[in-house]
């Protein structure tokens, strides 16, 4: 029942914590399978942090995703209820001590398989706007973490002097003091990916994968452009690229386009220290981590 690959990383990433939840995930399985009135339908598929499991009831078609108990998972369902399928997958049930949640279920193919820049801006941009709705009472608020991300970037200043130019780390500590201190009482997803973005049938392309925060939707536009940077590497102006669809992003969700560029401007600056102190998801070490590195520290200083 559980990926091979899922199981590896889950242990490389949480250790003993990680191995023992592995061991009890096929029981937890069975029991939401029980309890729900489900049965499978399809191949366990997996994400970083979870298994999704395609199942049956009387109903029709759904999921069943179970995550590796994180706080970084503890609201999603909180945003999935907000949504109420508005934009983002309908939350059927959920159990929250386990983690778990059926959903209803979507096609594999992502935003990101889209050739079409300008598509994916504008569908990103149209859902961004359409996910924002007033925030529910109880969720984290995003200018909560202002504190954190100022020391998080002084740290890097200190742990690696001369990574960046002084004015370009100063730019991203005034977003903080800026913008990310009082911030819009907005339901955002938190990571807002292209890869979190799924064709669906009940409409076109729906959000998953939420942290369920509340905030500045111009938050999720820079978290957006960041796998997008990835994307249009080997274009011939990557930033004339980028400003584009930014342009497109920023037009569709109906959100300044200012505001947006100083977000992904420091996001990429967090990006920038975070990959020098622990490497990327994508390469934790060697010349494809230099390349990533040397690819924010270059947005970095093209946003400011």
């Amino acid at each position: 029942m559980i990926p091979e690959v899922f199981a590896r990383s889950t242990i490389d990433r949480e250790g003993e914590a990680g191995a023992a939840w592995l061991s009890e995930l096929p029981q937890i399985v069975e029991d939401l399978l029980a309890r729900w009135g489900c049965t499978l339908d399809g191949d366990v598929a997996h994400g970083q942090v979870g298994v999704i499991v395609p199942v049956r009831r009387t109903s029709g078609a759904a999921v069943l995703k179970v995550s590796f108990p994180h706080p970084g998972n503890v609201n999603e369902p909180d945003a999935f209820a907000a949504w109420g399928g508005r934009g983002a997958v309908l939350l059927y049930e959920r159990d929250d001590e386990r983690f778990a949640m059926l959903l209803e279920r979507v096609q594999p193919s992502t935003l990101g398989e889209l050739g079409d820049g300008d598509e994916i801006a504008a569908v990103a941009g149209q859902l961004s706007r359409r996910l924002s709705i007033p925030g529910p009472a109880g969720l984290p608020r995003l200018a909560d973490q202002a504190d954190g991300w100022a020391e998080e970037l002084r740290r890097g200043i200190a742990d690696f002097p001369g990574a960046l130019p002084v004015a370009v780390v100063d730019a991203a500590l005034a977003v903080v003091d800026e913008l990310g201190r009082k911030q819009p009482d907005l339901l955002v997803h938190g990571d807002f990916h292209p890869r979190n973005i799924l064709r669906g049938e009940r409409e076109p392309w729906l959000a998953v994968d939420p942290k369920g925060y509340v905030g500045d939707p111009a938050y999720d536009g820079a978290t957006l452009l960041k796998p997008r940077a990835l994307a249009l590497i080997e274009s011939e102006d990557l930033m004339k690229a980028l400003r584009h669809e930014l342009d497109v992003f920023a037009e569709a969700a109906e959100l300044d386009r200012e505001r947006v560029r100083r977000w992904a401007h420091f996001q990429a600056v967090q990006a920038a220290f975070h990959g020098r102190r622990n490497g990327f998801g994508r390469a934790r070490g060697g010349p494809y981590l230099n390349r990533l590195i040397g690819l924010v520290d270059q947005l970095a200083i093209s946003w400011c």
